[in-house]
């Protein structure tokens, strides 16, 4: 009793770590991540609770028992988080293991992120890409602490978001650094410091994993693609109608189509975009002798845009594109025994808090006043959110439910070429 009075002790002073001790933690059960994982019947999302333009506000575990509630109506049954730096995601553990204790059929799973940057990020100080960061340690015990404390909910720990694309450049490290890590990880399993069937595995971009150019085939990146349990790619069809658009763009045998049938055809055509993005990763993989399980650990579609993606750019977001897009890619992965992580679940400010109309603001199938976008209307009308609510709101539907009204709002790829 006295050694688990001082665990409690050590786990409450510790700086991110949950103050909820579960006295049951040792117990498992017989679901894993590779059952879960391209599994149909349980679907995922990636997950951001806050409701404020600061993520110093955490929402409540009461807040996201209602988040909880509404995406296991939608048949979700898989959480991506991003780190353990905020006590969102003690939160949103203590809140799953309550729904679990009072509704024992409940079931929701958790693919736990551990932020990974470079020296410097994130600071006036330059990065330094082949150096990392010292928090990298702090967020990757973290991550231990809580999977060895939540073994029935964290199925997946993710080292990492976007951490190695270039692109990154404020933060991205080295695949040396990610596959430090990864190791670190797989041997707590092995000295079995960790849940045996706890999947270990990076999330980032295509191009980070093999399926870009050839300045990420280093020999790094080949080890690590053997370390890890399985490959989650990130593929963003929509933010390429800006960088790379004329896949976006009307073909000449479209110009009879209707205005609807145009925006259907380049939804299509962005989805075999994703699909394309995704092959490259496998044909890569599969070029250094290795055939592993490939994941969708980020994809989705904003909705509002004043930049890139909006009027003045490639017009590429509103809510009609969006549902299209959602729609053929849970098709095409729940066909190919694929997961998809749905970028994401609600609206969130925070993240471009000085631009409300930014698009990284507006990427979530329910928005911040509890309207479920278009994609959801049909589960709004067959009544799967009846007697939810999220702040005390219940789920309706965004522009009243007018179609009409949602339209005018909608820009087809033939006006992409006059002024763009």
């Amino acid at each position: 009793m006295f050694k688990i009075r001082v665990i409690s002790l050590l786990l409450v002073v510790t700086l991110f770590s949950c103050s909820y001790k579960y006295m049951n933690s040792k117990k498992t059960v017989e679901i894993t991540a590779k059952e879960i994982l391209g599994n149909s019947k349980y679907q995922a999302i990636c997950y951001g609770g806050f409701r404020t333009k600061t993520r110093d506000a955490v929402p409540t575990v009461s807040q996201i028992k209602e988040d909880l509630r509404i995406l296991s109506a939608m048949n979700i049954k898989v959480l991506r988080t991003y780190n353990v730096h905020h006590n969102e995601v003690c939160n949103l553990l203590k809140a799953i293991r309550a729904l679990k204790k009072k509704e024992p059929n409940f079931e929701m799973y958790v693919m736990l992120g551990a932020w990974i940057d470079c020296k410097n990020a994130w600071t006036a100080l330059p990065p330094i890409h082949d150096q990392e960061s010292e928090r990298n340690a702090v967020e990757i015990e973290e991550a231990v602490k809580l999977t060895n404390e939540y073994p029935e909910i964290i199925k997946i720990i993710a080292v990492g978001n976007e951490a190695m694309v270039k692109w990154a450049t404020s933060y991205y490290v080295q695949p040396g650094t990610i596959l430090k890590w990864v190791n670190h990880l797989q041997n707590l399993k092995k000295e079995q410091k960790l849940p045996e069937n706890v999947w270990i595995t990076s999330s980032d971009n295509f191009a980070s994993w093999g399926g870009g150019g050839d300045e990420y085939h280093v020999e790094d990146l080949k080890l690590l693609i053997k370390a890890v349990d399985y490959i989650s790619i990130h593929t963003y069809p929509m933010h390429d109608t800006h960088y790379n658009p004329k896949f976006w763009w009307g073909l000449e045998n479209e110009k009879q189509l209707s205005e609807r049938e145009k925006i259907d055809a380049a939804m299509i055509r962005s989805r075999d975009y994703a699909i394309a993005q995704y092959k490259s990763v496998s044909n890569y993989m599969k070029s250094l002798g290795i055939d592993k399980p490939i994941h969708i650990g980020e994809t989705g579609w904003a909705t509002i845009s004043n930049d890139y993606y909006g009027a003045s750019g490639s017009k590429a977001t509103d809510e009609y594109k969006e549902a299209q897009y959602y729609n053929l890619m849970r098709n095409w992965t729940n066909k190919e025994g694929i997961s998809c992580f749905y970028f994401e679940a609600f609206d969130e400010q925070w993240k471009d808090s000085s631009n409300p109309l930014g698009s990284e603001n507006h990427f979530g199938l329910i928005n911040l006043e509890a309207q479920a976008k278009y994609a959801l209307w049909k589960m709004v009308d067959q009544g799967f959110f009846k007697g939810l609510t999220r702040d005390g709101k219940p789920i309706t539907k965004t522009y009243n439910g007018n179609e009409k009204a949602l339209w005018l709002d909608v820009k087809t790829p033939s006006e992409l070429v006059k002024n763009y």
